[in-house]
């Protein structure tokens, strides 16, 4: 007998995707600027399906929101890290809501095997991240050890067509 995966408490279930629902999430992946009407021409439905279809994946949460990607060193923050961290057992949310209020924090995921916690950042420069590092994340109690791994250079991969 299959086990139903844990949700966090009010999240329904998310409903099956069909061929057309994994299309349109690719071309929004790639363009998540692209009108209901292209997305509809595109994935060769009416409109209203593409609307309708758009809308169901939003208040499912399959879509957690539109963004544009940033080139992190253009905008100002020239230094990227992955930092691990230790944490008190059973005290991932506790954590996981102090890591969201972090400037810089682009990244928080909770993780198996050495490390509790992987977290990614971007800040301005070195002082500023050794700052983030020293003093507001090695701050938290729960918090037990942290390694920070600088990131020399990054690429955002593009959706499989």
């Amino acid at each position: 007998m299959a086990r139903e995966p844990a949700r966090e408490p009010g999240v329904p279930p998310a409903r099956p995707l069909d061929e057309v629902d994994r299309t349109v999430l690719r071309l929004l992946q790639s363009d998540g600027r692209a009108s209901v009407r292209a997305v509809a021409e595109r994935v060769h439905i009416s409109r209203a399906n593409a609307y309708a279809r758009i809308n169901r994946l939003v208040e499912d949460g399959v879509i957690r929101g539109f963004s544009a990607r940033v080139d992190h060193e253009r905008a100002g923050q020239g230094a990227s890290a992955y930092v691990t961290l230790k944490i008190v057992q059973n005290t991932w949310r506790t954590v996981r809501a102090e890591l969201e209020r972090l400037p810089g924090a682009a990244h928080i995921a909770l993780v198996s095997g050495d490390f509790d916690v992987l977290l990614l950042v971007h800040t301005a420069d070195n002082r500023s991240l050794r700052e983030l590092v020293l003093t507001r994340i090695q701050a938290i109690p729960e918090v037990l050890s942290t390694r920070t791994l600088l990131v020399f250079e990054e690429t955002d991969l593009d959706p499989a067509p």
